[in-house]
């Protein structure tokens, strides 16, 4: 992968191309962000890098035969190590599940990748014989290139077997560059931390989220910037969302305020009805998407219209037509409804008798009617 492949991060890329370049490239870094942030995808392109026979100031060549083998992740002298499944399991044993999973989203999550390898129920974790490999591993002389790079994928799952590196990271063979990518600091051995330079990266601010959404899956702006005000800076989330647009939920979603405000039987069915088809990860975005909507009228409400809120110019004008409709207490009581919908269809609820029950308790929420709005809920049975 080349820096200009990864989506945003334009300060980081900066500073890591100067460590690289500049021959001050430290031999244990730490990468640290939240999720979908694209720390991965920063340390896949560090490796490349600086395995690359041919870098310039800007980026890896992308042509040689090291940038070839690299960006397919099978160069010989690039390693990874990563949470994996199994008492004495080590991350050769998912090697090709790995490269393929990252080749399609460097972005991926812990959740994704454990499920994808059959996890289950089971706890992913870095196993003592993991570590027996890396030491064994980096203990060998390189095979092409004049650096061993090793990519530990979230060393929070070392937990204690951490010790067992400590002196290799400390004291690495010549021309080591262990570069560790992690997520929650306080879960890592303070040893570990202490042996490392922490690079601290950003969630991606929404335009970069946005740009990367148009290059990646051919959304149009409009499309690409509504599911970045819901991503929040996780590029994943983005992703997973993006592949779930089937449906405007703009248009969707003001449509079924309209119907369930006018309160017609008809109508309500009908909506419901169609909704229902959508298929429950469309629907799990649809809910996702209405809270969202949710939390920006009451921001809207609350500075009466002087907030700079996460609304495209349909969305800001309904919901400035609403707030002569809609009070906070009403919202509040909509909010904990879509929540209590979203859990119901994680756990397979029907989403016809779902859905329209909650479209009667939406009219009576917005017509006024204060009292519980969410009992039909569990006197259906559904939740």
């Amino acid at each position: 992968m080349l820096f200009s492949e990864v989506i945003g991060q334009e300060s980081s890329k900066k500073l890591l191309k100067q460590m690289a370049s500049g021959g001050r490239m430290p031999h244990a870094l730490l990468f640290l962000g939240p999720q979908g942030s694209g720390k991965l995808a920063l340390a896949i392109a560090l490796a490349q890098y600086l395995l690359c026979e041919n870098p310039d100031a800007e980026d890896a060549c992308g042509q040689c035969s090291q940038c070839k083998k690299a960006a397919k992740l099978i160069h010989p002298d690039l390693h990874f190590s990563y949470p994996t499944i199994g008492p004495r399991a080590i991350s050769d044993n998912f090697l090709a599940n790995w490269r393929q999973a990252v080749i399609e989203n460097p972005y991926l999550d812990v959740n994704q990748w454990l499920q994808g390898i059959g996890a289950e129920n089971k706890q992913g974790n870095i196993t003592k014989e993991e570590c027996v490999n890396i030491i064994k591993k980096l203990s060998l002389k390189t095979f092409e290139s004049h650096r061993k790079v090793l990519i530990i994928w979230l060393p929070e799952f070392l937990g204690k077997e951490g010790n067992r590196l400590l002196k290799i990271i400390e004291e690495p063979p010549e021309n080591t560059v262990f570069i560790l990518v992690a997520e929650e600091q306080e879960l890592i051995l303070n040893t570990i931390l202490s042996r490392c330079q922490i690079v601290n990266i950003k969630a991606l601010s929404d335009e970069e989220t946005t740009e990367g959404l148009i290059r990646r899956k051919g959304l149009s702006r409009e499309a690409a910037l509504s599911v970045a005000y819901l991503a929040s800076g996780n590029f994943n989330e983005a992703l997973q969302m993006a592949g779930q647009q089937s449906n405007n939920n703009t248009a969707l979603f003001l449509e079924w305020m309209r119907n369930c405000y006018r309160g017609n039987p008809i109508d309500m069915v009908n909506w419901v009805e169609s909704f229902a088809k959508l298929g429950r990860e469309n629907q799990k975005h649809f809910l996702r998407y209405a809270l969202h909507f949710l939390r920006e009228y009451n921001l809207l409400k609350a500075s009466q219209g002087q907030a700079r809120v996460r609304l495209q110019e349909q969305e800001l004008q309904s919901a400035q037509k609403m707030t002569n409709i809609l009070e906070t207490g009403q919202v509040e009581q909509l909010a904990k409804l879509f929540s209590d919908c979203s859990y119901a269809v994680e756990r397979n609820a029907n989403p016809k008798v779902l859905f329209l029950d909650a479209s009667i308790q939406m009219h009576k929420i917005m017509k006024g009617k204060l009292r519980e709005a969410y009992t039909g809920l569990r006197a259906a049975n559904v939740l």
